[in-house]
């Protein structure tokens, strides 16, 4: 067999490099993927019931990039869905990221107002800030309320879900979910927000559904890297395991989910619930809450983090930390000397998280920089 692309994995960065390649490029692509199924870990599935389940925890698409937005929207229809997330804070659920109505919800009255009333002449009305920087520049009361948000908010659920605590972890990770000095309840403000109306699979089917394109499911690259003739490998794996971990293995958290069906409407009053400090477990969801579907019965998933263990569970998350980039850097001096005859690009492959939205910004920039050849 021959082909002119050898894509390794088949989730959002695999799949637009391959729908690219061949449908711009008229050229052969084979892509392996290891699992049985398309999608990676926005792979979805409809479970006895009728009920669209996404497998590897609830995937809410947003982006800012129109481009992004365009390109995706040729293979899907989208729902209008807008995430709101709850947190459970001494007993009440109170929306999350922390925000105008978080600050009423737990105060009394008064302190509410005054806390507000400073957070909006130090910071702006309609502004978001991290937890860091809200630390950093209190003082008195402000100073007060840096302390409980990141005491309630932050500190026991980012303890549950790396296993480190924050000052372990690069400041990116709690930048991610900032303060919002507004009442804003929406956990996500980009300017695209949905859900694929047929779910996400189907979108991996249709990018994938090209005569130039063909899919080997359940296949480990290594078993057909050296059979088939290719011109070029895109590798969206474990940067690590390509080169056999000769600089040691990069860590990952992973999740496990536990599915709960009931014959109740709903299970809960929206489509995910924080759980930062009691339990083991740090959010349950309800996916009719983002699928909107009409069924009977609903489906929640509780989310419980747990270390990596290869060939035992998923790897989710590359953990930030300075001694893991250093690791890294030692993998990307490797990539150098492979000339370019393999590019690498992916959460995996760049051990680098990356939405849904960045993963795909991130296939089209390869694509355009590193592989149209077209003049």
């Amino acid at each position: 067999m021959k082909t002119d692309y050898l894509i390794v994995g088949a989730g959002f960065t695999g799949s637009v490099l391959a729908e690219r390649i061949a449908s711009q490029l008229e050229k052969k692509v084979l892509v392996v993927e290891k699992r049985g199924h398309v999608g990676g870990n926005a792979y979805d599935y409809y479970e006895d019931h009728g009920i669209l389940i996404h497998k590897y925890g609830p995937h809410i698409f947003h982006t800012n990039s129109k481009k992004v937005w365009d390109y995706l929207s040729r293979f899907t229809e989208w729902r209008t869905y807008y995430h709101e997330v709850l947190a459970v804070i001494e007993g009440k659920k109170v929306p999350v990221p922390f925000n105008l109505n978080s600050l009423h919800a737990l105060f009394p009255p008064d302190r509410a107002a005054r806390l507000e009333e400073e957070l909006i002449q130090q910071f702006g009305l309609g502004t978001k800030i991290s937890i860091l920087k809200l630390q950093d520049a209190a003082s008195g009361e402000l100073k007060s309320l840096a302390d409980y948000i990141y005491r309630n908010v932050f500190f026991g659920y980012t303890r549950k879900q790396w296993d480190l605590d924050p000052h372990q972890l690069s400041p990116s990770v709690l930048g991610r979910v900032p303060v919002h000095i507004s009442r804003d309840n929406r956990y996500f403000q980009d300017v695209y927000q949905g859900i694929p109306r047929f779910g996400y699979t189907k979108i991996f089917d249709k990018l994938l559904n090209h005569e130039n394109i063909e899919v080997a499911l359940n296949t480990d690259y290594r078993t057909v890297r050296d059979s088939v003739r290719h011109g070029r490998m895109i590798f969206t794996g474990p940067i690590d395991e390509y080169f056999d971990f000769i600089h040691g293995e990069l860590p990952y958290r992973s999740l496990r989910f536990d599915l709960q069906y009931t014959n109740a409407a709903w299970a809960q009053e929206v489509g995910t619930i924080n759980y930062p400090n009691e339990n083991e477990f740090t959010r349950i969801t309800e996916f009719k809450r983002l699928t909107g579907q009409t069924v009977e019965g609903t489906v929640t998933a509780t989310e419980y983090p747990e270390a990596y263990r290869k060939g035992i569970n998923i790897p989710y998350y590359p953990i930030p930390a300075e001694a893991n980039d250093q690791v890294l850097a030692k993998y990307q001096a490797e990539i150098r000397k492979l000339n370019g005859t393999v590019l690498f690009a992916g959460r995996l492959a760049d051990y680098t998280y990356y939405n849904m939205d960045q993963a795909v910004a991130r296939a089209l920039t390869v694509f355009e920089k590193e592989i149209d050849d077209r003049a």
